[in-house]
């Protein structure tokens, strides 16, 4: 008997073993398939994909919702603000909304900041409102729907990330809303002819770009993208999309 449990142990052993090994093996295949395509345009063709699929609205919109992210200060709360600015300055009959998730313990201050900066920029502060209830895209839309009767009337714009804009949109539709799109905030970095040097001049500029810059932001990308159909997936099996 000692023996049967024995060879049971070896086997389970040998079982997990292999499991392992296959485990690690589909890792290492797609981390180097996604180095590769780091190397190619499909990332940010992917993430571009998801930031103007159904981006457009049929007209003006009476709504400008602003997805706070990170909040302030922060890399993502500036840039939605600087979008959110241009589109309140486009559209200036439009009311805004802050949404950022805050506890009963906090103040104000997060949602406070960001106001306060497109204020500084020339925004009335009688056009924003916030929305401080809700902790997630899901229940910021249902919150949002909830202070408009006709919203069903109503043209809304969403201010978030790339990734975050096919989500969200669907997210405020499934709400009740019927004409929403959005402003994705891409960012605009350098030109890249001001950083590599084309007449190889022995000075500071890289020669190559694809192993200094893109293929890091690629794969920063490809991150982006695969989270955000994570959570695509999430909100369809959840009903929320």
């Amino acid at each position: 008997m000692y023996k049967n449990i024995k060879d049971s142990i070896i086997k389970v052993k040998t079982i997990i073993i292999r499991c392992v090994k296959w485990f690690f093996g589909i890792i290492g295949v797609m981390a180097f398939i996604l180095w590769i395509l780091s190397f190619t345009d499909v990332p940010f063709n992917a993430y571009h994909h998801l930031g103007t699929v159904n981006a457009d609205l049929s007209k003006n919109p009476d709504i400008i919702a602003v997805l706070s992210g990170s909040g302030m200060p922060s890399p993502d709360g500036l840039i939605r603000i600087y979008y959110a600015t241009e589109a309140a300055f486009e559209y200036p009959d439009a009311s805004i909304i802050i949404a950022f998730p805050i506890s009963k313990e906090d103040s104000l201050h997060q949602l406070d900041l960001m106001a306060n900066e497109m204020i500084l920029k020339g925004i009335d502060s009688t056009r924003i409102q916030y929305e401080s209830e809700g902790f997630n895209t899901y229940s910021q839309a249902m919150n949002i729907a909830s202070l408009f009767s006709n919203k069903d009337t109503l043209s809304l714009m969403i201010i978030t990330t790339p990734e975050h804009m096919y989500r969200s949109v669907k997210t405020f539709e499934k709400a009740g809303f019927t004409d929403v799109g959005g402003s994705p905030c891409f960012e605009k970095p350098i030109e890249e002819d001001l950083l590599k040097d084309k007449e190889k001049r022995k000075d500071l500029r890289v020669k190559n770009l694809d192993v200094r810059y893109n293929m890091w932001s690629y794969l920063n990308y490809e991150l982006l993208v695969m989270r955000e159909y994570c959570a695509i997936l999430y909100y369809k099996v959840k009903g929320w999309i």
